[in-house]
């Protein structure tokens, strides 16, 4: 692991580029437990239990991919469209011998606190994602899903490959509320983690669209602009509900949706309560935990 930045953004994109990504415990055990079922299980049941895990997600992209007919000609955004195009038993082949997370982390226990409160938010960023793309109505809901997932993946793999850096920014960040997480990130390694990312999903020859729609620039666009949201959303909720940022957020999601700010309300409870139910994932508290107490009606 590294313990102090590299010597340049391009020693960093190389680096990051070759790292063996371990996935999380629990994704290890739920996938021998539908190995164990292969004959009745399809690539949706999968994709369920990859929607837990950034890191899996991002490995069965990668290697569909990596291993790409020349036949195929439209991209594969999703998981449950990556394992169909290799079948169930080709998926089970290609990913035997998984690393787990808590593994890798085991001597750095506040760099594992760390990534699971960020694997956390991602689940979190996924399901509004999810929710708000299906009230618009999306062409693929799917596709916004992975790519709110996808979002925060530099920032993963800071905590994976160099944790005392990844700290150094966390530490920064809560010690002064009005510092920008970019500016933090540019602070200690010299370039915001959003440059990073963008860097290595081209060079892991990541789908166009997940690209443009994991990058904040094209925020103008309705459908990149639910992912910036939903990531917004899920990284502030996690300070708690009174964040200073949320008001804002409420706002978008609202422009966004065309709904009043009840009906925002109303989305997001029922989306955050959803969430909660996969809080033994990251052994992390989900945001419902600090979601303020609702006033009681009077008679």
């Amino acid at each position: 692991m590294l313990t102090a930045p590299l010597s340049s953004f391009e020693a960093w994109v190389s680096y990051m580029s070759q790292c063996e990504l371990p996935v999380l415990a629990r994704t290890i055990h739920e996938i021998e437990l539908l190995q164990a079922n292969e004959d009745n299980i399809t690539g949706r049941d999968i994709a369920r239990v990859l929607l837990h895990d950034p890191l899996m997600t991002l490995r069965v992209i990668r290697y569909l991919q990596d291993h790409r007919r020349k036949s195929q000609v439209t991209d594969v955004t999703t998981v449950e469209h990556a394992v169909m195009m290799f079948g169930t038993h080709a998926f089970f082949s290609a990913f035997s011998n998984l690393a787990s997370l808590e593994n890798h982390l085991a001597s750095e226990p506040a760099a594992l606190s760390g990534v699971m409160r960020v694997l956390s938010r991602a689940f979190h960023a996924a399901l509004y994602a999810r929710d708000w793309a299906a009230i618009r109505h999306d062409v693929d809901v799917e596709e916004l899903t992975s790519a709110a997932l996808l979002h925060d993946l530099a920032e993963i793999l800071l905590w994976i490959t160099a944790p005392k850096l990844a700290l150094d920014i966390h530490y920064r960040l809560r010690s002064n509320p009005l510092l920008r997480s970019a500016t933090a990130q540019t602070d200690v390694l010299g370039f915001p983690l959003l440059k990073l990312q963008l860097a290595l999903a081209q060079g892991w020859h990541l789908p166009q669209l997940l690209m443009e729609l994991m990058d904040d620039r094209q925020a103008s666009l309705p459908r990149a602009r639910t992912v910036v949201l939903a990531v917004d959303l899920a990284r502030h909720s996690a300070n708690g509900w009174y964040d200073a940022a949320l008001p804002d957020d409420f706002r978008g999601i609202g422009e966004l949706l065309h709904l009043a700010p009840d009906e925002v309300r109303q989305t997001i409870l029922r989306t955050t309560l959803q969430a909660a139910h996969a809080h033994g994932w990251y052994h992390w508290p989900p945001a419902a935990t600090w979601l303020p107490l609702e006033p009681t009606k009077a008679g």
